[in-house]
């Protein structure tokens, strides 16, 4: 299986169950992976035929932005949910980082995967 990754992509959202959570931006660390067949772009050379990891960036980077959610459990979901839907990925491994949450750890978060792999 092919993937394409992102990896360290930094937005900073609402994001927390405390008061004091509600009323601050932090920062979030998302780290992708994500099946594509990369047969196609590899013979063709046409940026066309790739998954485009500028685009997921910059949607993914919006919606955690504009996002309000108390768990990072939910955020992550929804990420992945919106990667299915809106770019067809048909599988992906999500790493959602939430640094500096817990003192003496340099982050806390959650890793899903979501989707199947579909024979080549």
């Amino acid at each position: 299986m092919d993937k394409v990754f992102i990896e360290g992509l930094q937005a900073d959202a609402v994001i927390g169950v405390y008061d004091w959570e509600r009323r601050i931006r932090q920062a979030l660390r998302l780290d992708l992976e994500l099946a594509f067949d990369n047969r196609r772009p590899a013979a063709s050379d046409d940026v066309a035929d790739t998954l485009d990891y500028d685009a997921i960036s910059r949607r993914l980077t919006a919606f955690v932005q504009a996002s309000e959610f108390g768990l990072v459990e939910t955020l992550a979901e929804r990420c992945a949910a919106l990667l299915i839907e809106e770019f067809g990925v048909t599988w992906l491994r999500l790493r959602l980082t939430k640094p500096g949450a817990v003192a003496n750890a340099a982050g806390v978060g959650v890793i899903i995967e979501r989707g199947s792999v579909e024979p080549a």
